[in-house]
């Protein structure tokens, strides 16, 4: 190993050891469990139609590694902003894992933002699914703390000074608002679409970025009981959230999903354009 990879390696071991050192894991919090609970619920399961099939074309980004100290290299879809920006967008993909309709988003974001650094993280490690028993087993079987690391280390990828908003889908709406609480005041904006959100208020209080929340009214797993309780929680903490539903069912706005309601969607990706263009 040449001085220089050791210098890097070393590197990230500190800002590794940093970023654990100043934010509380995850891996215990509730809304981790629950949603990766949610994988065993039929009536869930049911709820998320199998994708059509889609084939990205002329894609503008490329898989991208980067190091997690002692453990296999974390991934995503990147698409290269210009060279002296300091904002990054992390892209979190729903259950079926990073496919072709997530790298799709990042295409838009990219074209939204031409500016910004648009990663799509691999949170499977390269597993995706067709099928809805597929995604749920991959999302039951996804560990914690694998998930946290593939966030804080893409963070450490992205560099010291980056400026960071986040969004993600369902099981990647979720892991939004995780991001927001594991990486701190690196997050300047985080958008969740229908996951299931942190209420633990010792959490709670780490995120320093203004939160969107998209929601949908007849979710049965996020209910508007659920989104109520994390409004109230946020402000009782002090922290900046804005909250928008729609009647409409869970995973609504999924990029994948045949039934998808573009009315919505549309809405929502419209609002989620402008809460990152007013932060990031």
């Amino acid at each position: 190993m040449t001085l220089h990879k050791i210098l890097i390696f070393c590197t990230i071991l500190l800002v590794s050891y940093s970023i654990s050192a100043q934010t509380p894991s995850c891996c215990s919090a509730s809304s981790v469990t629950e949603f990766a609970n949610l994988g065993k619920d039929l009536s869930f399961v049911l709820t998320h139609e199998e994708p059509l099939p889609f084939i990205l074309q002329n894609p503008s980004g490329v898989t991208t590694t980067f190091p997690i100290a002692g453990e296999t290299e974390g991934q995503g879809y990147y698409i290269k902003g210009s060279k002296s920006s300091t904002k990054w967008i992390f892209v979190i993909q729903e259950w079926w894992g990073l496919n072709d309709y997530i790298r799709n988003e990042a295409e838009k974001l990219h074209k939204e933002f031409p500016d910004a650094h648009i990663f799509a993280l691999d949170m499977y490690d390269g597993k995706t699914a067709t099928k809805r028993e597929e995604a749920a087993a991959l999302m039951q079987a996804a560990k914690p703390e694998r998930l946290e690391k593939i966030i804080t280390n893409a963070a450490i990828f992205a560099g010291k000074d980056a400026k960071i908003a986040t969004i993600g889908w369902c099981f990647g709406g979720a892991w939004s608002n995780i991001a927001a609480v594991l990486l701190g005041d690196k997050v300047v904006a985080s958008v969740m679409y229908y996951g299931m959100p942190v209420n633990d208020s010792s959490q709670l209080i780490q995120i320093k970025a203004p939160v969107l929340g998209i929601f949908a009214e007849m979710d049965g797993w996020i209910t508007p009981k659920v989104v109520e309780d994390f409004k109230s929680n946020m402000e009782k903490v002090n922290k900046s959230i804005e909250i928008h539903s729609y009647a409409a069912d869970h995973a609504f706005a999924n990029p994948s999903n045949p039934k998808f309601n573009k009315e919505f969607a549309d809405d929502a990706w419209s609002k989620s354009i402008a809460f990152f263009k007013k932060h990031l």
